[in-house]
C-alpha cells in the first residue's frame, strides 16, 4: 500500500479546503493511504515549529504534498518554521527518492503563488526528492491559471 503526506499550514480555511480536494482524491486511489497534517501555531515555541510524529510519519510515506498560502510572495512564517525544522532530515536524506507536490491559495487570481510553489520545488530539490507538477493542460477551466509547477 502506498501512502501520501499532505503537510500544509492555513491561515483562513482556504488552503485547508486544497487539502481537504487532495486527501478526497488520494482516498479514490486503490491501494493508497494519504494522511494530511495542518502545521498550527501552537506546534511553534519560541520560533521553531516542532512535532516529531508528524516528522516520523513524513519518514514513512512515499510522498509529500506540501502546501501554504502565498503571503507577500511567499510561503507562510509558519510553513517556512516546519521547513526550517525538517533541516535535520535533509542533512540525512531521509526523504530522498520520494514523490513531492505542492499547492498553494492566494486572494487574488495571480497574487505570487509562483514563488510559493518554486520554494516549495525547491525545498524538495535540497531533500533530493521528485518533483511532480500539476499535469493539467488549460483547458475547460481546468489548470486556468496556467500552473504547471503546482496547484494554485
Amino acid at each position: 500500500m502506498s501512502s501520501i503526506a499532505i503537510i500544509y499550514f492555513s491561515g483562513t480555511g482556504h488552503t485547508h479546503l486544497i487539502a481537504e480536494a487532495f486527501a478526497e482524491g488520494v482516498n479514490k486511489v486503490a491501494d493508497t493511504k494519504v494522511q494530511p497534517f495542518r502545521i498550527t501555531g501552537e506546534q511553534i515555541h519560541n520560533g521553531r515549529w516542532h512535532n516529531e510524529e508528524v516528522l516520523e510519519a513524513l519518514n514513512q510515506s512515499d510522498a509529500i504534498v506540501f502546501g501554504s498560502p502565498t503571503y507577500m510572495g511567499g510561503v507562510a512564517a509558519q510553513f517556512k518554521a516546519f521547513v526550517d525544522a525538517a533541516s535535520g532530515i535533509w542533512f540525512q536524506q531521509l526523504w530522498k527518492n520520494k514523490l513531492a507536490g505542492g499547492f498553494t491559495h492566494s486572494g487574488s487570481p495571480s497574487g505570487d503563488k509562483q514563488g510559493t510553489l518554486l520554494y516549495l520545488a525547491i525545498n524538495a530539490a535540497q531533500h533530493s526528492m521528485i518533483w511532480v507538477g500539476a499535469g493539467e493542460m488549460n483547458q475547460n477551466g481546468v489548470n486556468r491559471l496556467g500552473s504547471y509547477m503546482g496547484v494554485m
